[in-house]
């Protein structure tokens, strides 16, 4: 067996990812408990995240007879078609206004009036105007450049171009990761508490609002430790991205259609409500593509006065590829934008691992249900971030509140009766095995493949896991997904160290894994609920009003019963795959539980 440097740390916070989920906890747990040592890993920079791009703003109720956090509760369920977590929504508005006046004090400038006061505007699915903006359409650009600013001068450590390969396991307890360095060497990066804070999938698909960096690798080390994961078949599309060549696509922000852009067919007739949530809008959208065999409608824009100086970022977007928005109507299509779910929290981020917790995009925190509102995601980031920090300097652990509440039954073989959202565990083949000589051999991987194979599974997400699903399109999608798995999993680990080709290759490991959970969950969800559509199963139905959970749930049960009892020198493991066929290879760290194939099987 290759041994493993140890690398930099400990850390008693190592937060993984750079987005606002993930520098909130950093900020926040800095500021609360100096004593603390809290690192930040992330694979590019630490300005490089899902939330730099967010052109949409900050949800949140700041004063005003005319709104309230009860109608903002209550738009975020009906946005969440059943799915929501009532207790999660409500810290999520109760919260948020304070989490926005602390990123102000920080040195966030959101845009104003005249007046002095801060801008509003409403966004599909919120029933009045309730959402700050940056530069028009530069809100995550702000959001992220306070805080950035603030964790430089604050965290212990920020390892930038580090990518995190597995959750390091001791007993039931997470004690820190596996992390390939800039220089391509694997070292431990050890960590009393371990924060995943990884961002979302977008890069699943063929075309999507999201950054290269979105290859849901926080999801897929969950999925390979069996920390239990849910509700990943919803997956949001925007409906207005720029239908261009460009790559990630330049988004058309909600605040267009707040201020009055109008969505037109190719017969310049309108077909929807554009302050519907975005669900609904895609769904019309793509139901009159069909009819018309078009790949793209039209956004109206031409009404709308002050476009430049009011959304200065998309003006130049538009201006850099020729379009002018006092002239031309705008080509658009829905674009892969957001995931709902991800690993099952409690309300204080804590996930079903002792000392691993999750923020952001990648969890499933139950505030979004099937379908997020817009612009309540920097807001989560913001509120589930910090109560992280609180919670982790408080000296918490998971706690039977929120989503990972509602699996304590599960974990002892009982059904759900409680008043939130039931969960059913899908097992099914979740994670790819984990590649022979992981660390250390070196050979030779060809970088051409591994860009076609990732295109190819794009490809058929797009076209089997889209706005519209089908049984049979999930599983054309599947058998792609399958056969690459096949085909990477004993030669991610075998590029050059260092190089471009080595990344890509895990990269594209963790779209495999993450890509089959999407899939297993999606196909097993027999009906329509928010951003899941079926067309054949066009309806919503009650027996379906429950979350779909990918993970070795009773196994994490068993585990933290049995660490009493067991020595206290356990012996630390990368987190075995307990999902995937046994391909386990003779230098593994560890014996592989996998669970007996059940696919397809209630």
């Amino acid at each position: 067996m290759s041994t493993i440097a140890m690398g930099p740390g400990p850390f008693d916070v190592l937060v993984l990812g750079s987005g606002v989920a993930g520098l909130s906890v950093a900020v926040r747990l800095c500021e609360a408990s100096p004593r603390l040592s809290v690192g930040v890993l992330t694979k590019g920079e630490l300005s490089q995240s899902t939330t730099r791009w967010a052109q949409g703003g900050v949800a949140a109720v700041l004063g005003g007879d005319e709104d309230s956090t009860d109608l903002h509760l209550a738009d975020t369920l009906r946005a969440g078609a059943g799915l929501c977590d009532v207790d999660a929504v409500r810290v999520l508005v109760d919260e948020g206004p304070s989490r926005v006046e602390e990123l102000i004090t920080l040195g966030a400038r959101f845009d104003r009036e005249a007046s002095g006061s801060l801008s509003l505007a409403r966004e599909g699915g919120h029933s009045r105007a309730r959402v700050l903006h940056a530069g028009g359409a530069a809100t995550g650009a702000e959001v992220e450049r306070a805080l950035v600013a603030a964790t430089v001068s604050r965290a212990a450590a920020v390892l930038e171009r580090w990518f995190a390969l597995e959750l390091v396991v001791a007993g039931s307890s997470c004690r820190g990761v596996l992390a390939r360095a800039p220089d391509g060497s694997v070292t431990q990066v050890r960590a009393s508490h371990v924060v995943i804070a990884t961002g979302g999938i977008g890069q699943l698909f063929a075309v999507t609002t999201n950054p290269g960096e979105a290859t849901g690798d926080g999801i897929a080390m969950a999925l390979r430790a069996g920390v239990p994961v849910a509700d990943v078949e919803f997956v949001q599309f925007h409906p207005t991205a720029l239908h261009h060549p460009l790559m990630p696509r330049p988004l058309l922000s909600e605040a267009l259609r707040g201020h009055g852009a109008l969505l037109r067919d190719r017969d310049g007739e309108r077909f929807c409500d554009e302050l519907s949530p975005r669900d609904v809008v895609s769904r019309a959208m793509a139901k009159r593509m069909a009819e018309q065999d078009a790949d793209h409608l039209w956004l109206d824009v031409t009404g709308l006065e002050r476009f430049e100086e009011r959304f200065p970022t998309i003006a130049a977007s538009l201006a850099a590829v020729g379009l002018d928005p006092a002239r031309d109507w705008l080509p658009v299509a829905p674009a892969a934008h957001h995931v709902s779910g991800g690993v099952v929290t409690d309300l204080w981020g804590a996930a079903a691992l002792d000392g691993l917790w999750a923020a952001g995009e990648a969890a499933c925190t139950g505030v979004h249900g099937a379908n997020r509102l817009a612009s309540n995601s920097l807001l989560e980031g913001m509120v589930f971030g910090a109560r992280v920090a609180e919670a982790i300097a408080g000296g918490a652990g998971p706690t039977p509140t929120g989503v990972l509440g509602t699996l304590q039954a599960l974990e002892h073989g009982r059904p759900w009766e409680g008043s939130g959202i039931a969960a059913r565990v899908l097992e099914l083949r979740a994670g790819s095995p984990a590649p022979r000589a992981r660390h250390g051999a070196v050979g030779s991987i060809d970088e051409t493949d591994v860009a076609k194979a990732r295109e190819r599974l794009a490809s058929a997400m797009t076209a089997g896991a889209g706005v519209v699903r089908s049984a049979s399109s999930l599983d054309v999608a599947s058998a792609v997904a399958d056969e690459i798995a096949d085909g990477i999993a004993d030669d991610v680990a075998d590029a050059p160290r260092g190089s471009a080709s080595g990344v890509a290759a895990l990269e594209l490991r963790n779209l495999v894994d993450v890509a089959r959970a999407v899939l297993g969950a999606a196909r097993r969800r027999e009906e329509s609920r928010g951003a899941h559509t079926r067309a054949d199963f066009p309806d919503t139905l009650d027996r379906w009003r429950c979350r779909q959970v990918v993970g070795d749930v009773r196994a994490r049960a068993e585990a933290r019963g049995a660490v009493g009892a067991a020595s206290a020198a356990v012996p630390d493991r990368t987190a075995p795959d307990r999902t995937a066929p046994d391909r386990t290879a003779p230098d593994r760290t560890a014996p592989d539980r996998t669970a007996p194939d059940r696919t397809g099987q209630d």
